[in-house]
């Protein structure tokens, strides 16, 4: 006769309802006991029930996605990746989205209820105290994307570098009344500003708060073209509007341009233009941006996810991308960087 969860609990000390838990991954069970358990279970040999097995693989074999707004490109650029890469797994894709970040944990309490997928992928979110000790009391496997915390792997982008490098880039051309469009919250926006004023105060610049517009927008975070061309329209009001913009993505650069053709000016002649993303419209439109590699992100949390499922306990694992500056028709050229790329009439940057 073979062993059964009866030997187990007698074995281990302890109850039968306390095994269930163990091998269901219930919460409600110590690490301690959950390793005597797991350990007398392996001297004995167990073996769970066939149908058990297959139960529980339908339980796990999905991953959970918590995503803010799904509309972004960036998002959206990013999920193909995601389902590239598990397109050669055994693994499907459950996405939770919002159009607010105040409704993330609503959704994040959701992807995180046990049974519902195997661990979870998070996507630029604050990555507070509290959310970091839900994601511990869920047992879960965390795979952090475009942010970070230490404590869980994480796939990123340094966008401090990239406002950086964008804003650098104008004061190289002479252009010292550098705005920013910003985008209504998020840490990749806020990291993107940081670099903008680095660049200002490492040039001698003074920071204008009323050369950087945030918009008012609650959905969708701000990135939208609408938003761009708001906040560039509000630029525009300032007592020396800008003559160089950086927007913290394609789509407010796209608007920002809308609000400056309106206004009979031209880009770059009076006000040069740079984005952030570098999504497939922008080299048709002739933008300036920052590439991120959003395709590869998706495609390397899925396999940081992966791994962490076969080696619990190996060490976290953070990667982070440097942006690349892709100078188009919408910004001037500047001295030649390591991170700086001039493209001409590229049908395929």
């Amino acid at each position: 006769m073979g062993v059964t969860i009866y030997d187990i609990a007698q074995r281990a000390e302890v109850s039968i309802a306390t095994v269930s838990r163990v091998f269901n991954d219930h919460p409600r069970v110590s690490d301690a006991t959950r390793a005597r358990v797991i350990a007398v279970a392996e001297e004995l040999g167990y073996q769970p029930h066939v149908s058990a097995q297959s139960l529980a693989r339908r339980k796990t074999h999905v991953i959970s996605a918590v995503i803010p707004v799904m509309t972004n490109y960036f998002f959206v650029e990013v999920l193909r990746g995601l389902q590239d890469r598990l397109a050669e797994s055994e693994y499907d894709l459950l996405v939770y989205t919002s159009n607010a970040l105040e409704d993330v944990d609503t959704q994040l309490e959701r992807a995180l209820q046990r049974g519902r997928a195997a661990g979870v992928l998070l996507f630029s979110m604050p990555i507070t105290e509290e959310r970091v000790q839900r994601f511990k009391r869920s047992r879960l496997p965390i795979v952090l994307v475009d942010c970070f915390h230490p404590d869980f792997d994480s796939v990123s982008v340094n966008n401090e570098m990239g406002g950086y490098l964008a804003t650098r880039h104008f004061i190289e051309q002479g252009r010292k009344r550098v705005g920013m469009v910003m985008a209504s919250g998020g840490e990749p926006a806020l990291e993107r500003r940081q670099g903008y004023e680095r660049a200002l105060q490492e040039a001698g610049l003074p920071v204008d708060e009323a050369m950087i517009e945030a918009s008012i927008e609650i959905e969708e975070h701000g990135y939208t073209e609408q938003a761009g061309y708001d906040a560039m329209q509000s630029l525009l009001k300032h007592q020396s509007p800008p003559n160089a913009v950086f927007a913290t993505s394609d789509v407010q650069a796209l608007g920002a341009m809308r609000a400056l053709k309106e206004a009979g000016l031209e880009v770059p002649g009076d006000v040069a233009i740079i984005g952030f993303d570098d999504i497939f419209i922008s080299r048709y439109v002739g933008l300036s941006t920052l590439r991120q590699p959003m395709r590869q992100m998706g495609e390397l949390a899925v396999e940081k996810f992966l791994t962490r499922l076969q080696l619990p306990d190996r060490p976290v694992s953070h990667t982070v991308f440097s942006p690349q500056l892709i100078v188009r028709d919408t910004s001037g050229p500047s001295p030649a960087h390591p991170l700086t790329e001039t493209v001409e009439g590229d049908g395929e940057a």
